[in-house]
Protein backbone atom coordinates (compact mmCIF):
# COMPACT_ATOMS: atom_id res chain seq x y z
CA UNK A 1 0.00 0.00 0.00
CA UNK A 2 1.46 3.67 -1.07
CA UNK A 3 2.34 6.32 1.59
CA UNK A 4 -0.48 8.28 -0.87
CA UNK A 5 -3.40 5.37 0.00
CA UNK A 6 -2.41 5.54 3.60
CA UNK A 7 -2.41 9.24 4.13
CA UNK A 8 -6.45 9.37 2.41
CA UNK A 9 -7.54 6.81 4.33
CA UNK A 10 -6.26 8.50 7.55
CA UNK A 11 -7.93 11.55 5.94
CA UNK A 12 -10.79 9.54 5.92
CA UNK A 13 -11.16 8.32 9.28
CA UNK A 14 -10.29 11.73 10.38
CA UNK A 15 -13.36 13.76 8.98
CA UNK A 16 -15.45 10.88 10.15
CA UNK A 17 -14.48 11.68 13.68
CA UNK A 18 -15.12 14.57 13.40
CA UNK A 19 -18.28 14.57 11.81
CA UNK A 20 -19.06 12.03 15.12
CA UNK A 21 -17.50 14.66 17.63
CA UNK A 22 -19.63 17.23 16.05
CA UNK A 23 -23.06 15.58 16.09
CA UNK A 24 -22.91 14.49 20.13
CA UNK A 25 -21.77 17.90 20.23
CA UNK A 26 -24.88 19.59 18.63
CA UNK A 27 -26.96 16.95 20.34
CA UNK A 28 -25.99 17.61 23.82
CA UNK A 29 -25.96 21.68 22.90
CA UNK A 30 -29.54 20.72 22.20
CA UNK A 31 -30.25 18.34 25.02
CA UNK A 32 -29.19 21.24 27.58
CA UNK A 33 -30.30 24.59 25.59
CA UNK A 34 -32.98 23.49 23.11
CA UNK A 35 -36.86 23.62 23.49
CA UNK A 36 -37.32 19.35 24.27
CA UNK A 37 -37.88 19.51 27.98
CA UNK A 38 -38.85 16.47 28.70
CA UNK A 39 -35.51 15.36 26.56
CA UNK A 40 -33.29 18.00 28.81
CA UNK A 41 -35.09 16.37 32.45
CA UNK A 42 -34.08 12.86 31.72
CA UNK A 43 -30.95 14.36 30.76
CA UNK A 44 -30.69 16.36 34.32
CA UNK A 45 -32.42 14.14 36.66
CA UNK A 46 -30.71 12.42 39.40
CA UNK A 47 -32.43 9.15 40.47
CA UNK A 48 -34.10 9.33 43.86
CA UNK A 49 -33.84 6.30 46.47
CA UNK A 50 -36.55 6.59 49.19
CA UNK A 51 -36.63 3.71 51.71
CA UNK A 52 -38.91 3.63 54.78
CA UNK A 53 -37.28 2.37 57.61
CA UNK A 54 -39.25 -0.08 59.61
CA UNK A 55 -39.69 0.23 63.55
CA UNK A 56 -39.99 -2.64 66.39
CA UNK A 57 -43.61 -2.12 67.47
CA UNK A 58 -44.53 -1.48 71.22
CA UNK A 59 -45.10 -4.56 73.50
CA UNK A 60 -48.11 -5.32 75.68
CA UNK A 61 -47.41 -6.48 79.37
CA UNK A 62 -49.79 -7.57 82.27
CA UNK A 63 -50.02 -6.16 85.26
CA UNK A 64 -48.56 -8.90 87.18
CA UNK A 65 -45.20 -8.50 88.94
CA UNK A 66 -43.68 -10.88 86.46
CA UNK A 67 -45.11 -8.42 83.86
CA UNK A 68 -45.47 -11.22 81.51
CA UNK A 69 -45.42 -10.32 77.42
CA UNK A 70 -48.50 -10.61 75.94
CA UNK A 71 -47.83 -9.38 72.63
CA UNK A 72 -44.26 -8.96 70.74
CA UNK A 73 -42.91 -8.31 67.61
CA UNK A 74 -41.18 -12.14 65.80
CA UNK A 75 -38.33 -11.74 62.73
CA UNK A 76 -40.13 -13.33 60.01
CA UNK A 77 -39.08 -14.00 56.51
CA UNK A 78 -41.21 -12.97 53.29
CA UNK A 79 -40.65 -15.38 50.23
CA UNK A 80 -40.68 -14.03 46.80
CA UNK A 81 -39.93 -15.02 43.40
CA UNK A 82 -39.20 -13.60 40.24
CA UNK A 83 -41.66 -14.78 37.44
CA UNK A 84 -40.17 -13.95 34.13
CA UNK A 85 -37.05 -16.01 34.46
CA UNK A 86 -38.61 -19.03 36.89
CA UNK A 87 -41.11 -19.18 33.71
CA UNK A 88 -38.86 -19.23 30.70
CA UNK A 89 -36.65 -21.71 32.87
CA UNK A 90 -39.63 -23.68 32.63
CA UNK A 91 -39.36 -24.76 36.35
CA UNK A 92 -42.55 -23.11 37.47
CA UNK A 93 -44.27 -26.27 38.66
CA UNK A 94 -40.83 -27.84 40.26
CA UNK A 95 -40.19 -24.77 42.10
CA UNK A 96 -43.84 -24.56 43.31
CA UNK A 97 -44.09 -27.91 44.60
CA UNK A 98 -40.96 -27.45 46.72
CA UNK A 99 -41.71 -24.07 48.24
CA UNK A 100 -45.33 -25.68 49.14
CA UNK A 101 -44.13 -28.08 50.48
CA UNK A 102 -41.19 -26.61 53.13
CA UNK A 103 -43.42 -23.70 53.43
CA UNK A 104 -46.74 -25.46 54.26
CA UNK A 105 -49.01 -23.25 51.49
CA UNK A 106 -51.29 -24.31 49.43
CA UNK A 107 -49.33 -25.59 45.93
CA UNK A 108 -52.20 -24.49 43.58
CA UNK A 109 -52.13 -20.83 44.78
CA UNK A 110 -48.40 -21.02 44.61
CA UNK A 111 -48.24 -22.12 41.27
CA UNK A 112 -50.53 -19.63 40.10
CA UNK A 113 -48.61 -16.67 41.06
CA UNK A 114 -45.57 -17.72 40.00
CA UNK A 115 -46.81 -18.99 36.74
CA UNK A 116 -46.84 -15.42 35.14
CA UNK A 117 -44.66 -14.97 32.34
CA UNK A 118 -44.89 -10.97 32.01
CA UNK A 119 -43.88 -10.11 35.98
CA UNK A 120 -40.99 -10.04 37.54
CA UNK A 121 -42.26 -10.02 41.37
CA UNK A 122 -44.85 -12.29 43.32
CA UNK A 123 -44.79 -13.48 46.95
CA UNK A 124 -44.67 -16.80 47.24
CA UNK A 125 -45.72 -16.29 51.42
CA UNK A 126 -45.88 -13.38 53.89
CA UNK A 127 -44.41 -13.53 57.27
CA UNK A 128 -42.65 -16.65 57.31
CA UNK A 129 -41.08 -18.12 60.52
CA UNK A 130 -37.25 -18.36 60.03
CA UNK A 131 -36.99 -21.63 60.34
CA UNK A 132 -39.48 -22.37 57.86
CA UNK A 133 -37.84 -19.21 55.77
CA UNK A 134 -34.34 -20.69 56.44
CA UNK A 135 -35.48 -24.73 55.13
CA UNK A 136 -36.77 -23.23 51.78
CA UNK A 137 -33.47 -21.00 51.37
CA UNK A 138 -31.14 -24.25 51.88
CA UNK A 139 -33.42 -25.94 48.47
CA UNK A 140 -31.53 -22.95 46.53
CA UNK A 141 -33.96 -22.52 44.27
CA UNK A 142 -33.15 -19.60 41.48
CA UNK A 143 -35.06 -17.04 41.20
CA UNK A 144 -36.38 -17.28 45.07
CA UNK A 145 -35.60 -14.65 47.15
CA UNK A 146 -36.62 -13.66 51.02
CA UNK A 147 -36.81 -10.09 52.55
CA UNK A 148 -36.50 -9.33 56.47
CA UNK A 149 -39.95 -8.88 57.98
CA UNK A 150 -41.46 -8.20 61.38
CA UNK A 151 -44.53 -10.03 62.51
CA UNK A 152 -46.74 -9.79 65.65
CA UNK A 153 -47.03 -12.44 68.07
CA UNK A 154 -49.08 -12.97 70.81
CA UNK A 155 -46.95 -15.90 73.46
CA UNK A 156 -50.51 -16.51 75.24
CA UNK A 157 -52.17 -17.82 72.32
CA UNK A 158 -56.19 -17.00 72.41
CA UNK A 159 -55.62 -15.49 76.65
CA UNK A 160 -56.80 -12.19 76.20
CA UNK A 161 -57.49 -12.53 72.47
CA UNK A 162 -60.49 -9.67 72.92
CA UNK A 163 -58.68 -7.33 74.53
CA UNK A 164 -55.24 -7.24 72.94
CA UNK A 165 -56.87 -7.28 69.54
CA UNK A 166 -54.26 -8.06 66.73
CA UNK A 167 -52.03 -6.13 64.09
CA UNK A 168 -53.28 -6.80 60.28
CA UNK A 169 -50.81 -7.19 57.33
CA UNK A 170 -50.35 -3.65 57.37
CA UNK A 171 -49.20 -3.69 60.68
CA UNK A 172 -52.29 -1.80 61.52
CA UNK A 173 -53.79 -2.20 65.03
CA UNK A 174 -56.72 -3.90 64.63
CA UNK A 175 -59.34 -4.47 67.75
CA UNK A 176 -58.72 -4.27 71.38
CA UNK A 177 -55.77 -2.39 72.59
CA UNK A 178 -53.63 -3.13 69.31
CA UNK A 179 -56.11 -0.55 67.71
CA UNK A 180 -57.09 1.65 70.94
CA UNK A 181 -53.21 2.35 71.38
CA UNK A 182 -51.73 2.01 67.83
CA UNK A 183 -50.64 5.75 68.01
CA UNK A 184 -48.10 4.98 70.83
CA UNK A 185 -47.34 1.38 69.90
CA UNK A 186 -46.36 1.75 66.22
CA UNK A 187 -43.60 4.13 66.81
CA UNK A 188 -42.56 6.66 64.44
CA UNK A 189 -40.88 4.80 61.01
CA UNK A 190 -37.68 6.17 59.86
CA UNK A 191 -36.64 8.22 56.05
CA UNK A 192 -33.58 7.00 54.38
CA UNK A 193 -33.45 9.05 51.01
CA UNK A 194 -30.29 9.08 48.56
CA UNK A 195 -29.17 8.76 44.94
CA UNK A 196 -28.83 5.65 42.71
CA UNK A 197 -26.33 5.80 40.06
CA UNK A 198 -26.79 3.82 36.75
CA UNK A 199 -26.74 0.59 37.80
CA UNK A 200 -29.65 1.48 41.06
CA UNK A 201 -26.94 1.26 43.62
CA UNK A 202 -26.69 4.17 45.82
CA UNK A 203 -24.42 6.43 45.78
CA UNK A 204 -23.39 7.26 49.83
CA UNK A 205 -21.83 10.25 49.46
CA UNK A 206 -25.25 11.67 47.77
CA UNK A 207 -27.45 10.75 50.91
CA UNK A 208 -29.64 13.70 51.20
CA UNK A 209 -31.91 12.86 54.29
CA UNK A 210 -31.49 10.06 56.91
CA UNK A 211 -34.64 9.86 60.17
CA UNK A 212 -33.60 7.28 62.43
CA UNK A 213 -37.07 5.30 63.09
CA UNK A 214 -38.59 5.76 67.04
CA UNK A 215 -39.24 2.52 68.50
CA UNK A 216 -42.67 2.04 69.72
CA UNK A 217 -43.86 2.54 73.16
CA UNK A 218 -44.45 -0.43 75.37
CA UNK A 219 -47.99 -0.67 76.69
CA UNK A 220 -48.58 -1.54 80.54
CA UNK A 221 -52.13 -2.93 80.90
CA UNK A 222 -54.44 -3.24 84.21
CA UNK A 223 -55.00 -6.72 83.68
CA UNK A 224 -53.30 -9.91 85.17
CA UNK A 225 -52.54 -12.95 83.48
CA UNK A 226 -53.32 -15.24 86.48
CA UNK A 227 -56.63 -13.56 86.88
CA UNK A 228 -57.73 -13.87 83.53
CA UNK A 229 -56.80 -17.16 83.28
CA UNK A 230 -59.41 -18.15 85.77
CA UNK A 231 -62.00 -16.51 84.36
CA UNK A 232 -61.46 -17.49 80.99
CA UNK A 233 -61.00 -21.40 82.69
CA UNK A 234 -64.24 -21.15 84.24
CA UNK A 235 -66.11 -19.56 80.92
CA UNK A 236 -65.07 -23.04 78.89
CA UNK A 237 -66.22 -25.23 81.64
CA UNK A 238 -69.54 -22.88 81.99
CA UNK A 239 -69.70 -23.36 78.22
CA UNK A 240 -69.10 -27.00 77.88
CA UNK A 241 -71.58 -28.06 81.25
CA UNK A 242 -74.63 -26.27 80.10
CA UNK A 243 -74.17 -26.21 76.20
CA UNK A 244 -74.10 -22.76 76.09
CA UNK A 245 -74.10 -20.24 72.63
CA UNK A 246 -71.56 -17.90 74.65
CA UNK A 247 -70.45 -16.21 77.78
CA UNK A 248 -68.52 -13.45 78.79
CA UNK A 249 -67.09 -12.05 82.12
CA UNK A 250 -65.32 -9.24 83.72
CA UNK A 251 -63.34 -8.52 87.09
CA UNK A 252 -63.33 -4.88 88.48
CA UNK A 253 -61.53 -3.33 90.80
CA UNK A 254 -63.84 -1.25 92.77
CA UNK A 255 -62.07 1.78 93.98
CA UNK A 256 -60.13 2.62 90.87
CA UNK A 257 -62.40 0.86 88.02
CA UNK A 258 -59.10 -1.04 86.78
CA UNK A 259 -60.22 -4.10 85.12
CA UNK A 260 -58.48 -7.48 85.95
CA UNK A 261 -59.75 -9.36 83.75
CA UNK A 262 -62.32 -9.12 80.76
CA UNK A 263 -63.15 -12.72 78.82
CA UNK A 264 -65.48 -13.51 76.27
CA UNK A 265 -66.21 -16.33 74.22
CA UNK A 266 -66.59 -17.92 72.01
CA UNK A 267 -62.44 -16.28 70.88
CA UNK A 268 -59.62 -16.74 68.59
CA UNK A 269 -56.02 -17.00 68.21
CA UNK A 270 -54.63 -13.54 67.37
CA UNK A 271 -51.55 -15.04 65.98
CA UNK A 272 -54.32 -16.54 62.93
CA UNK A 273 -56.81 -13.85 62.69
CA UNK A 274 -57.57 -14.68 59.23
CA UNK A 275 -59.18 -17.64 60.12
CA UNK A 276 -61.41 -16.13 63.13
CA UNK A 277 -64.85 -15.55 62.22
CA UNK A 278 -66.33 -12.37 63.18
CA UNK A 279 -68.81 -13.91 65.87
CA UNK A 280 -65.32 -15.05 67.39
CA UNK A 281 -63.81 -11.59 67.47
CA UNK A 282 -66.67 -10.00 69.05
CA UNK A 283 -65.61 -9.05 72.56
CA UNK A 284 -69.29 -9.44 74.33
CA UNK A 285 -67.98 -8.27 77.66
CA UNK A 286 -68.47 -4.56 76.15
CA UNK A 287 -70.05 -5.27 72.30
CA UNK A 288 -73.22 -7.57 73.00
CA UNK A 289 -75.99 -5.29 73.65
CA UNK A 290 -78.94 -7.61 75.74
CA UNK A 291 -82.06 -7.25 78.15
CA UNK A 292 -80.28 -7.77 81.51
CA UNK A 293 -83.12 -9.50 83.64
CA UNK A 294 -83.49 -8.92 87.03
CA UNK A 295 -80.15 -7.61 87.66
CA UNK A 296 -81.81 -4.29 86.69
CA UNK A 297 -84.03 -4.55 89.84
CA UNK A 298 -80.59 -2.87 91.82
CA UNK A 299 -80.92 0.07 90.07
CA UNK A 300 -84.39 0.62 90.25
CA UNK A 301 -84.56 -0.03 93.99
CA UNK A 302 -81.04 2.05 94.39
CA UNK A 303 -83.32 4.96 93.28
CA UNK A 304 -86.51 4.09 95.09
CA UNK A 305 -84.54 4.17 98.40
CA UNK A 306 -82.52 7.12 97.37
CA UNK A 307 -85.80 9.05 96.99
CA UNK A 308 -87.19 7.94 99.94
CA UNK A 309 -90.72 6.98 98.72
CA UNK A 310 -89.99 3.30 99.89
CA UNK A 311 -88.10 1.86 103.22
CA UNK A 312 -86.57 -1.98 103.53
CA UNK A 313 -89.61 -3.26 105.37
CA UNK A 314 -92.23 -1.69 103.04
CA UNK A 315 -94.59 -4.23 102.24
CA UNK A 316 -96.19 -4.76 98.86
CA UNK A 317 -98.73 -7.18 97.10
CA UNK A 318 -97.09 -9.32 94.82
CA UNK A 319 -100.49 -10.73 93.99
CA UNK A 320 -99.27 -14.63 94.09
CA UNK A 321 -97.59 -14.52 91.11
CA UNK A 322 -99.89 -12.98 88.31
CA UNK A 323 -100.63 -9.28 88.18
CA UNK A 324 -102.86 -7.18 85.36
CA UNK A 325 -101.37 -3.82 84.77
CA UNK A 326 -102.58 -2.07 82.03
CA UNK A 327 -104.41 -4.67 80.50
CA UNK A 328 -100.90 -6.19 80.52
CA UNK A 329 -100.39 -9.83 82.71
CA UNK A 330 -96.70 -9.69 84.97
CA UNK A 331 -95.83 -13.37 86.34
CA UNK A 332 -93.09 -14.05 88.69
CA UNK A 333 -90.98 -17.22 88.46
CA UNK A 334 -92.40 -17.95 92.08
CA UNK A 335 -95.77 -16.71 93.07
CA UNK A 336 -95.66 -14.42 95.90
CA UNK A 337 -98.18 -12.69 98.12
CA UNK A 338 -96.50 -9.96 100.63
CA UNK A 339 -92.51 -8.89 100.69
CA UNK A 340 -91.23 -6.29 101.90
CA UNK A 341 -88.48 -4.22 99.95
CA UNK A 342 -85.65 -6.14 101.62
CA UNK A 343 -87.49 -9.43 100.60
CA UNK A 344 -88.41 -8.74 96.58
CA UNK A 345 -85.01 -7.95 96.02
CA UNK A 346 -83.33 -10.87 98.48
CA UNK A 347 -86.60 -13.17 95.93
CA UNK A 348 -86.30 -11.78 92.88
CA UNK A 349 -90.28 -10.59 92.32
CA UNK A 350 -90.96 -9.32 89.37
CA UNK A 351 -93.97 -8.08 90.55
CA UNK A 352 -92.87 -6.18 93.69
CA UNK A 353 -89.88 -4.62 91.45
CA UNK A 354 -92.32 -2.96 88.80
CA UNK A 355 -94.52 -1.90 91.70
CA UNK A 356 -92.00 0.04 93.45
CA UNK A 357 -90.60 1.24 89.81
CA UNK A 358 -94.21 2.50 89.87
CA UNK A 359 -94.23 4.92 93.05
CA UNK A 360 -90.97 6.10 91.61
CA UNK A 361 -92.20 7.29 88.39
CA UNK A 362 -90.88 7.42 85.05
CA UNK A 363 -89.15 10.97 85.02
CA UNK A 364 -86.97 9.91 87.86
CA UNK A 365 -86.62 6.37 87.16
CA UNK A 366 -85.14 7.76 83.39
CA UNK A 367 -82.79 10.07 85.89
CA UNK A 368 -81.20 7.69 88.31
CA UNK A 369 -80.54 4.81 85.31
CA UNK A 370 -79.10 7.58 82.90
CA UNK A 371 -76.76 8.64 86.32
CA UNK A 372 -75.96 4.95 86.22
CA UNK A 373 -74.81 5.65 82.93
CA UNK A 374 -77.42 2.97 80.81
CA UNK A 375 -77.86 4.38 77.58
CA UNK A 376 -74.46 6.18 77.04
CA UNK A 377 -71.08 4.54 76.70
CA UNK A 378 -68.09 4.37 79.93
CA UNK A 379 -65.53 5.25 78.15
CA UNK A 380 -63.25 2.49 78.25
CA UNK A 381 -60.05 2.54 76.50
CA UNK A 382 -61.12 0.05 73.78
CA UNK A 383 -62.75 -0.14 70.80
CA UNK A 384 -66.44 -1.22 70.20
CA UNK A 385 -67.97 -0.30 73.64
CA UNK A 386 -71.74 -0.05 72.92
CA UNK A 387 -73.67 2.50 74.44
CA UNK A 388 -76.71 0.43 75.25
CA UNK A 389 -80.51 1.00 74.66
CA UNK A 390 -82.55 2.99 77.35
CA UNK A 391 -85.21 4.96 75.09
CA UNK A 392 -85.97 7.97 75.61
CA UNK A 393 -88.55 9.15 78.35
CA UNK A 394 -91.22 10.68 75.44
CA UNK A 395 -91.00 7.29 73.84
CA UNK A 396 -92.51 5.29 76.87
CA UNK A 397 -95.58 3.66 77.15
CA UNK A 398 -97.67 3.12 79.83
CA UNK A 399 -96.60 -0.09 81.05
CA UNK A 400 -92.42 0.87 80.38
CA UNK A 401 -91.71 1.69 83.93
CA UNK A 402 -92.58 -1.55 85.19
CA UNK A 403 -91.03 -3.27 82.44
CA UNK A 404 -88.10 -1.42 82.51
CA UNK A 405 -88.04 -2.43 86.39
CA UNK A 406 -87.35 -5.68 85.73
CA UNK A 407 -84.85 -5.57 82.60
CA UNK A 408 -87.68 -5.81 79.80
CA UNK A 409 -87.16 -2.82 76.87
CA UNK A 410 -83.77 -1.62 77.80
CA UNK A 411 -80.78 -2.87 76.23
CA UNK A 412 -76.75 -3.09 78.47
CA UNK A 413 -73.65 -4.29 78.23
CA UNK A 414 -72.13 -6.17 80.74
CA UNK A 415 -69.67 -3.20 81.50
CA UNK A 416 -73.05 -1.15 82.32
CA UNK A 417 -74.26 -3.68 84.86
CA UNK A 418 -70.94 -4.02 86.68
CA UNK A 419 -70.97 -0.46 87.02
CA UNK A 420 -74.26 0.10 88.63
CA UNK A 421 -73.22 -2.83 91.29
CA UNK A 422 -69.60 -1.26 91.03
CA UNK A 423 -71.06 2.12 92.05
CA UNK A 424 -73.14 0.69 95.16
CA UNK A 425 -70.28 -1.06 96.55
CA UNK A 426 -68.23 2.49 95.99
CA UNK A 427 -70.59 4.71 97.98
CA UNK A 428 -72.38 5.59 95.31
CA UNK A 429 -69.34 6.49 92.55
CA UNK A 430 -69.58 5.39 89.09
CA UNK A 431 -66.41 4.89 88.49
CA UNK A 432 -65.02 5.21 84.82
CA UNK A 433 -63.32 1.76 83.87
CA UNK A 434 -59.99 1.18 81.94
CA UNK A 435 -57.72 -1.32 80.99
CA UNK A 436 -54.35 0.28 79.82
CA UNK A 437 -52.67 1.30 83.12
CA UNK A 438 -49.86 2.95 81.58
CA UNK A 439 -47.11 4.08 78.39
CA UNK A 440 -43.72 3.57 79.06
CA UNK A 441 -41.47 4.75 75.87
CA UNK A 442 -38.61 3.31 74.42
CA UNK A 443 -35.95 5.86 76.68
CA UNK A 444 -38.03 4.66 79.22
CA UNK A 445 -39.90 7.23 80.23
CA UNK A 446 -43.71 7.53 81.19
CA UNK A 447 -45.83 8.70 78.66
CA UNK A 448 -49.45 8.31 79.59
CA UNK A 449 -50.59 7.22 83.58
CA UNK A 450 -54.07 6.36 83.74
CA UNK A 451 -55.95 7.53 87.34
CA UNK A 452 -59.17 6.54 88.84
CA UNK A 453 -61.58 8.89 87.77
CA UNK A 454 -65.56 9.16 88.78
CA UNK A 455 -68.18 9.96 86.65
CA UNK A 456 -71.12 10.47 89.00
CA UNK A 457 -72.54 9.98 91.95
CA UNK A 458 -76.13 8.83 91.26
CA UNK A 459 -77.05 7.83 94.97
CA UNK A 460 -76.23 9.13 98.72
CA UNK A 461 -73.21 7.08 100.57
CA UNK A 462 -76.33 6.52 103.04
CA UNK A 463 -78.44 4.64 99.91
CA UNK A 464 -74.83 2.98 98.95
CA UNK A 465 -74.47 1.14 102.33
CA UNK A 466 -78.27 -0.19 102.75
CA UNK A 467 -78.33 -1.33 99.21
CA UNK A 468 -75.05 -3.25 99.95
CA UNK A 469 -76.62 -5.10 102.66
CA UNK A 470 -79.78 -5.47 101.03
CA UNK A 471 -77.57 -7.15 98.14
CA UNK A 472 -75.81 -9.43 100.75
CA UNK A 473 -79.32 -11.07 101.78
CA UNK A 474 -79.64 -12.20 97.92
CA UNK A 475 -76.34 -15.04 98.69
CA UNK A 476 -77.71 -15.85 102.07
CA UNK A 477 -80.16 -18.95 102.83
CA UNK A 478 -83.69 -17.99 100.63
CA UNK A 479 -82.03 -16.20 98.17
CA UNK A 480 -81.61 -16.70 94.90
CA UNK A 481 -77.63 -16.06 94.64
CA UNK A 482 -76.77 -18.97 97.33
CA UNK A 483 -74.64 -20.56 94.71
CA UNK A 484 -72.57 -17.22 94.28
CA UNK A 485 -71.12 -17.62 97.57
CA UNK A 486 -67.17 -17.62 99.09
CA UNK A 487 -66.07 -19.52 102.13
CA UNK A 488 -65.07 -16.98 104.45
CA UNK A 489 -67.16 -13.83 102.77
CA UNK A 490 -70.13 -12.18 102.65
CA UNK A 491 -70.95 -11.84 98.97
CA UNK A 492 -73.29 -9.18 97.77
CA UNK A 493 -75.06 -9.72 94.66
CA UNK A 494 -77.94 -10.38 92.23
CA UNK A 495 -79.08 -12.66 89.86
CA UNK A 496 -80.70 -12.31 86.51
CA UNK A 497 -82.83 -14.68 84.12
CA UNK A 498 -84.13 -12.63 80.92
CA UNK A 499 -86.28 -14.32 78.55
CA UNK A 500 -84.73 -13.47 74.75
CA UNK A 501 -86.19 -12.03 72.49
CA UNK A 502 -86.76 -14.61 69.43
CA UNK A 503 -88.87 -13.34 66.28
CA UNK A 504 -90.35 -10.60 67.93
CA UNK A 505 -91.45 -12.39 71.24
CA UNK A 506 -90.14 -13.45 74.64
CA UNK A 507 -88.83 -16.84 73.77
CA UNK A 508 -89.99 -19.46 76.41
CA UNK A 509 -87.12 -21.53 75.79
CA UNK A 510 -83.93 -19.08 75.08
CA UNK A 511 -82.58 -16.94 78.61
CA UNK A 512 -79.73 -15.01 78.97
CA UNK A 513 -78.59 -16.34 82.98
CA UNK A 514 -76.28 -13.14 84.74
CA UNK A 515 -74.63 -12.97 88.18
CA UNK A 516 -73.39 -9.86 89.34
CA UNK A 517 -72.14 -9.07 92.68
CA UNK A 518 -68.85 -7.79 94.85
CA UNK A 519 -66.74 -8.65 98.02
CA UNK A 520 -66.39 -8.73 100.50
CA UNK A 521 -69.86 -7.50 100.99
CA UNK A 522 -68.27 -5.08 104.35
CA UNK A 523 -65.68 -3.73 102.69
CA UNK A 524 -65.81 -3.85 98.93
CA UNK A 525 -62.71 -4.67 96.90
CA UNK A 526 -63.54 -6.62 93.96
CA UNK A 527 -66.46 -6.66 91.73
CA UNK A 528 -67.41 -9.33 89.05
CA UNK A 529 -70.22 -9.91 86.49
CA UNK A 530 -70.69 -13.42 84.41
CA UNK A 531 -73.48 -13.72 81.28
CA UNK A 532 -74.21 -17.05 79.48
CA UNK A 533 -76.15 -16.63 76.66
CA UNK A 534 -78.78 -19.03 76.12
CA UNK A 535 -77.48 -22.24 78.66
CA UNK A 536 -79.50 -25.61 77.84
CA UNK A 537 -81.22 -26.88 79.94
CA UNK A 538 -80.69 -25.13 83.22
CA UNK A 539 -81.33 -21.53 82.27
CA UNK A 540 -81.65 -19.20 85.49
CA UNK A 541 -78.68 -16.98 86.39
CA UNK A 542 -78.80 -18.64 90.59
CA UNK A 543 -78.31 -21.87 88.65
CA UNK A 544 -76.19 -21.23 85.68
CA UNK A 545 -74.02 -17.91 86.48
CA UNK A 546 -74.13 -17.75 90.09
CA UNK A 547 -72.06 -20.88 90.48
CA UNK A 548 -69.21 -19.50 87.93
CA UNK A 549 -69.05 -16.05 90.06
CA UNK A 550 -68.05 -18.09 92.98
CA UNK A 551 -65.69 -20.21 91.32
CA UNK A 552 -64.24 -17.18 89.91
CA UNK A 553 -64.18 -14.69 93.30
CA UNK A 554 -62.84 -18.06 95.40
CA UNK A 555 -59.71 -17.85 93.67
CA UNK A 556 -59.57 -14.32 93.20
CA UNK A 557 -60.09 -13.22 96.79
CA UNK A 558 -56.92 -15.92 97.41
CA UNK A 559 -54.65 -14.55 94.62
CA UNK A 560 -55.24 -10.84 94.97
CA UNK A 561 -54.41 -11.77 99.04
CA UNK A 562 -58.01 -10.35 100.06
CA UNK A 563 -58.71 -11.20 103.60
CA UNK A 564 -61.97 -11.69 105.02
CA UNK A 565 -63.39 -8.92 107.50
CA UNK A 566 -63.24 -10.09 111.71
CA UNK A 567 -66.71 -11.91 112.83
CA UNK A 568 -69.20 -8.70 112.26
CA UNK A 569 -70.68 -7.58 115.67
CA UNK A 570 -73.82 -6.38 114.22
CA UNK A 571 -76.74 -8.58 113.44
CA UNK A 572 -76.29 -9.91 109.94
CA UNK A 573 -79.49 -10.28 108.75
CA UNK A 574 -81.53 -6.90 110.30
CA UNK A 575 -84.65 -6.96 110.09
CA UNK A 576 -86.66 -3.76 109.12
CA UNK A 577 -89.94 -2.29 109.94
CA UNK A 578 -92.78 -3.52 107.87
CA UNK A 579 -94.80 -1.03 106.61
CA UNK A 580 -97.64 -2.07 104.06
CA UNK A 581 -97.80 -0.17 101.17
Amino acid sequence: MTEERVSVRFVWIAVAMGVAMAGLLCRLVYLHLGANDRDRKQVTQTRVYRETLAVPRGTITDASGARNILAVNAGVKDVWVDPAPLVASNRVKETAAQLASVLGVDLNGVEARLDKPGRHFAYVARYVPEDRAAAAARLQLPFVHFADGMARSYPQGNLLCHVLGFVNYDGVGAGGVEQYMNAYLKGAPGLLESALDGRRREMFDRRTQEIPPQDGADVVLTIDVNLQFMVERALDTAMERHRARAAWAILQRIRTGEILAMASRPAFDPNNFKAATDDEKLNRAIGDVYEPGSTFKVGVISGALNEGIVKPGDVFDCENGRWLYQNKILRDYHPYSRLDVADILKKSSNIGAAKIAILLGSERLDRYLRGFNIGSRLGLDLPGEESGILPPLSKWSAISSSRIAIGQGVGVTALQMLGIVCAIANDGRVMKPYVVREVVGNNGQTLLRREPQALGRPIRVETAALMRTLLTRVTEDGGTGVKARVDGFRVAGKTGTAQKVVGGHYSETDYMASFVGFLPADNPDIGLIVVVDDPQPLHTGGTVAAPVFGEVAEQAVRYLGILPPPPAVADNNPSYPRTSR
